[in-house]
């Protein structure tokens, strides 16, 4: 499951509006759901309310209306509620979704979409049930409820939606809501959505079809396929459905169509560029979108990607229109590109054509703001209005006009065959459309996903007086603006003396605004151009050494000063601020500025990449690997040395406080620790 459960903490001056939460509960009997709030009550310290239909009768079944009652009052002191029913339909759900109108409330959903014949032998062999549905009527009315199944979607109400399919996916849900306090909350958007093979559920209905024989349960003889789960076949990549909250850029093949270009250059061309930019956009997809089912382009593309080892959860291929690729094929994209013409003009036929018609005149209104007219190789970044249907309806946030070279001579501007300089466009075009995705996603990542060491509202707040905030050029547009700090202090430290401890030729160190250990300093590149780890190849080696080793003489200081520190360098996989920056960090973590998940596992998880591994990395293969999965971050809290698992902060604390265990072997091992009586020398 991809989720990321960051908690977010509300500013000082809103503890007093904080509000309550409304979390139902969906899933068939024997799912878990009673289980799950046990789990998630034994370690909260959030005043909840169960509310639950099988004893709301002074300890025996009830009403609906008596679990509306008992919610409304739970609200109205304040409390949080789980709603501890079924809730398989949009019917059984729609009268609790209302109580967000009535009290000013965000809706959760936490789906246990467990496998049918887990949730049928759980409510066969249970005895006691609160609800008295066990035995053998259980697998009759469970088979009964999973055939009406409505999985939840956002536009019913809900601010929150939660997917479970697996044990462990149940434990991060039951983490996530037992880890907030009375003030937390939740980032918004659906989690952990995935899409089940149509041979899994056909398969689990035959199983279900069989349990209905001993129970004499009367059905039809024909047993379809839930819609809900149903899988598009004119998806061309197999399990990688990308996920909601993944920044996703669908992009139909530019110039074949219309303008007539070679598909076999085409082709070599794409995927030249989606290798070069694939490790350039963080966390993101990019989907190449084709209407027709024999079409040639993209098994081109699919081929050629297979054979360069294009990772495919991060590029594939799917069959589909473009304009509905969320409603048509569960394909959700926030961003698609359209093949515009020069003018940015709706019409023409093809691609642009449907896209300006399918996005209403929002989009061309949109589009002359940001630009006129648009040259060949070049892309422009138009952001949606949402009163467009393509943004309300197939959550399109961003269209990217890009424009390539034109072969066919009944348009403008045509190349008469000339090749040479017609890929070159091309290649500029796709270079160009990947590069404005690029800078989405960052400002995505800026916006949802604030660096762990970096992350606090009042940091914002500090790092505003820091430096200066209103210098504007085109870098702080796709960073935002405290994303720039970093960038600002390297490119001009002698501006910012009060923050620096130390200013060289190649790098300047700075102490954390908010340290997340004892001791925890920032080595950061004066290299332009130079970003993040993703920029980075075999020609920064030299800056990576002269980092690294800046990094350990600053460790070594420290440890002149405190004997039993242990410290780490290494990078985040996918910071959020500009500028390349090692972390060179004490591993006690004894800091008040460490407050949630998110910052604990952007330093305990494989998201974090040790320097000297790094330095290995791209003198061996020419790049590092970038963990930027947002799974790590919502990976369960565990011990930096015995590896023991704990369910919030504060318990984690209070165990690292004492914790006298060994670090994991895999961290004593090729100097990724830094400690007294080292083995041998730190430099690299």
């Amino acid at each position: 499951m991809e989720v990321d459960d960051e908690i977010i903490k509300p500013k000082e001056n809103e503890e007093d509006n904080r509000k309550p939460i409304v979390v139902i509960l969906i899933g068939a009997p024997g799912s878990g759901k009673s289980v799950f709030f046990d789990n998630v009550m034994r370690v909260s310290t959030r005043p909840w309310v169960r509310v639950c239909q099988d004893t709301i009768g002074n300890g025996k079944s009830g009403t609906k209306a008596q679990c509306l009652a008992l919610a409304s009052t739970s609200l109205k002191d304040g409390k949080s509620i789980f709603i501890d029913r079924c809730n398989l339909t949009i019917e059984q759900r729609a009268d609790f979704i209302k109580l967000k109108e009535s009290y000013l409330v965000d809706i959760h959903a936490v789906v246990l979409d467990l496998p049918a014949k887990l949730c049928i032998s759980r409510s066969v062999k249970r005895t006691g049930h609160e609800g008295n549905l066990q035995g053998g009527k259980a697998a009759a009315v469970v088979n009964q409820m999973l055939r009406k199944k409505e999985l939840p979607k956002l536009n019913e109400g809900f601010t929150r939606i939660m997917f479970c399919q697996t044990e462990n996916d149940v434990q991060e849900a039951v983490n996530t809501y037992g880890a907030l306090s009375s003030s937390d909350i939740l980032p918004s958007g659906v989690f952990g959505e995935k899409k089940t093979d149509t041979k899994v559920q056909l398969g689990i209905m035959k199983f279900l079809k069989r349990v209905d024989a001993p129970s004499k349960v009367t059905s039809d003889k024909t047993i379809s396929e839930p819609s809900n789960h149903h899988v598009d076949e004119r998806q061309e990549q197999s399990g990688t459905q990308p996920l909601d909250g993944v920044p996703t850029l669908a992009f139909p093949s530019i110039s074949t169509a219309d303008f007539q270009f070679n598909t076999e250059k085409a082709s070599d061309i794409i995927v030249e560029t989606v290798e070069e930019f694939v490790h350039k956009i963080g966390n993101g997809r990019l989907v190449l979108v084709d209407i027709s089912h024999g079409s040639k382009i993209l098994s081109l593309v699919k081929s050629k990607a297979a054979v360069k080892n294009i990772d495919p959860t991060k590029f594939f291929t799917f069959v589909g229109d473009i304009t509905k690729l969320r409603s048509g094929g569960g394909l959700h994209c926030n961003v698609i590109a359209n093949a515009a013409n020069w003018r940015l003009k709706p019409g023409g036929g093809g691609v642009n054509a449907a896209i300006f018609d399918a996005a209403g005149p929002d989009l061309e209104t949109a589009t002359k703001k940001r630009a006129g007219s648009l040259s060949p190789g070049k892309a422009v970044t138009v952001p949606l209005p949402s009163t467009s249907p393509l943004f309300s309806k197939q959550g399109v946030t961003h269209v990217i006009h890009v424009l390539g070279p034109n072969m066919n001579p009944k348009r403008p501007n045509c190349l008469n065959d000339d090749y040479t300089t017609g890929c070159k466009i091309l290649r500029e075009a796709y270079s160009s459309l990947f590069e404005n995705f690029a800078s989405i996603v960052r400002t995505q990542e800026k916006s949802s996903d604030c660096e762990a060491s970096n992350c606090d509202d009042e940091k914002t707040k500090k790092l505003k007086g820091f430096i200066e905030v209103n210098e504007s050029n085109n870098s702080k547009k796709d960073w935002g603006t405290w994303g720039q700090a970093l960038y600002k202090i390297a490119m001009h430290p002698e501006k910012h003396r009060n923050g620096v401890v130390e200013i060289l030729d190649d790098v300047v160190v700075l102490n954390d605004v908010y340290p997340k250990a004892q001791r925890h300093i920032l080595v950061i590149a004066r290299a332009d151009g130079l970003d993040r780890l993703a920029d980075v190849s075999r020609k920064h080696l030299p800056i990576l050494r002269t980092m690294h080793n800046v990094g350990v003489k600053w460790a070594r200081s420290f440890l002149k000063e405190n004997q039993s520190l242990v410290f780490r360098l290494g990078y985040h996989s996918s910071p959020s601020m500009r500028q390349l920056h090692l972390h060179v960090i004490s591993q006690d973590f004894d800091s008040k500025h460490l407050k949630n998940k998110k910052h604990w596992n952007s330093f305990n998880s494989p998201f974090f990449r040790d320097s000297v591994d790094v330095i290995q990395q791209v003198s061996e293969e020419g790049r590092p690997t970038l963990n930027d999965d947002q799974k790590f971050m919502s990976m369960e809290l565990r011990c930096n040395r015995c590896r023991s698992a704990h369910p919030n902060i504060p318990r984690l604390k209070s165990h690292i406080a004492i914790c006298k265990s060994p670090f994991p072997a895999n961290l004593l091992q090729n100097d990724r620790l830094l400690q007294n009586a080292p083995n041998k020398d730190d430099n690299v």
